[in-house]
């Protein structure tokens, strides 16, 4: 039974890991799916933006392609080199102006975004005679190549458009065609945000999904667990029952074939010692089966004949009682109360103390001490005694019906496990509550309240 219930957690929690990956996996393609959407939108709104700039400013435009077209005829001649071109585009005089430009257009046509941006040069090839080709420039992009814009790194930036220019020319009657290329890179100021943002309900949804799995996982797990403590519980009761039903049984069972013997029946006292016996055990087998029954019940199920007693008299007349069938249990008194009156049901509450007293004696004390106070409006009842103690963790149980306190794995008390579980009920009944303190090997104190 252990070995299946132990498979099946291992199952649970098997089936549990691949959900929750799942529902990771799940939210990662989601995540993914609107990192690409967002990408797209950026690019659809910044796709009106072109190379040439003219809507811009137009003056610029034309400065700049009168650049290119200087540096290009330079070239033709010999005056300038390769890296005289290049850093003659990287350098250009109007390259903060149109970066200002861009960027104002960016925060007035998407207000909603904090764009940061780069353009960089990737291409700058000549074409003589419209066969010969130069390649003056040609590099994958960096960010070392920016024409313009305010991005310091490309890593965290994603391609809008690459576009690509091209300008004819005539130069000392050589016609000539100058191809250029760049490139335009967006970053969005804490874009994972507004990702997370619009994935707010999904990301809660899932959250809730997760829990709610996990909470259900822990409620199945605990009524498996609860279901196999009632079970074991429940065997454990038919054991004791059983054991304890055995020995009148068979005493009652002896005791019968003596009597068909003539003798005892001829001789007075052994048939009256007999008769006492059968007796004796008849009342112990009422006595077990009145105290099952008494059990089955809940505490508000319980019947109270409540009196008003004098409850230190009450008391006095249990621990009498006790003193005659325990000779040699040392219990005493510390009455710090005088003539309380109390509405309580004395029967019951006899049975519930002689269970928390006899439970004292089984678990090896030799002196008990029952103590009476006020506490906050409360009558205070604490029986203290100096046997083994109970465990800490073992404390919680001691009320549990059935619950007997094992040393190590053997029960060395007979008994069914209910007289706390009584003792907690009748008191529950009264309205008051019954709590325990214990040290193993330092005896045990229980305090029962009842209001006054």
């Amino acid at each position: 039974m252990k070995q299946r219930i132990n498979l099946l957690i291992a199952f649970s929690v098997v089936a549990l890991i691949v959900l929750m990956t799942v529902q990771c996996y799940l939210v990662k393609t989601a995540y993914e799916y609107k990192v690409a959407q967002f990408h797209t939108q950026i690019k659809n709104e910044i796709a009106q933006i072109t190379n040439n700039y003219s809507y811009i400013d137009s003056a610029l435009v034309s400065k700049k392609e009168a650049l290119y077209k200087n540096l290009s005829q330079n070239y033709i001649k010999g005056k300038d080199t390769k890296l005289d071109i290049k850093n003659s585009v990287l350098e250009n005089e109007f390259r903060d102006a149109i970066t200002q430009k861009i960027q104002r257009k960016f925060e007035r046509d998407l207000p909603n975004f904090k764009i940061d941006f780069a353009i960089v040069l990737n291409k700058f090839i000549l074409y003589k005679n419209t066969r010969k080709v130069d390649t003056i420039f040609s590099e994958k992009p960096f960010i070392e190549n920016k024409l313009y814009g305010n991005l310091a790194s490309l890593n965290q930036a994603f391609l809008v458009r690459s576009y690509v220019g091209t300008t004819n020319g005539t130069f000392e009657n050589q016609e000539y065609k100058l191809l250029t290329e760049d490139s335009m890179y967006v970053s969005v100021v804490d874009w994972e945000m507004i990702i997370l943002r619009r994935m707010t309900f999904i990301l809660i949804l899932s959250l809730f999904s997760i829990l709610t799995i996990i909470t259900l996982f822990i409620i199945a797990l605990k009524a498996l667990i609860k279901q196999k403590k009632v079970s074991d519980v429940k065997t454990d009761f038919i054991n004791n029952i059983t054991h304890e039903l055995k020995t009148p049984l068979a005493t009652l069972g002896i005791s019968t074939k003596i009597l068909e013997q003539k003798n005892i029946r001829d001789n007075d006292e052994n048939f009256n010692a007999i008769v006492n016996t059968i007796s004796r055990q008849n009342n112990r087998l009422q006595s077990l089966i009145d105290q099952v029954m008494a059990n089955s019940l809940a505490e508000n199920e319980i019947e109270l004949q409540k009196e008003k007693i004098e409850t230190e008299d009450f008391l006095l007349s249990i621990a009498n009682d006790f003193k005659i069938t325990f000779p040699r249990i040392n219990l005493k008194t510390d009455f710090q109360t005088q003539k309380t009156i109390l509405v309580l049901d004395k029967f019951h509450l006899t049975t519930a103390f002689l269970n928390v007293l006899e439970n004292a004696v089984k678990y090896g004390s030799k002196t008990i001490t029952i103590k009476t106070r006020i506490i906050e409006n409360q009558f205070s009842i604490s029986i203290e005694d100096d046997g083994i103690g109970i465990e800490k963790n073992k404390q919680s149980l001691l009320f549990d019906k059935f619950y007997r306190v094992q040393q190590g794995n053997l029960h060395n008390t007979k008994g069914l496990g209910l007289g706390l579980y009584y003792v907690d009920q009748i008191i529950k009944a009264h309205q008051g509550s019954v709590n325990v303190v214990s040290d193993l090997g330092k005896g045990t104190q229980f305090t029962i309240l009842l209001k006054v």
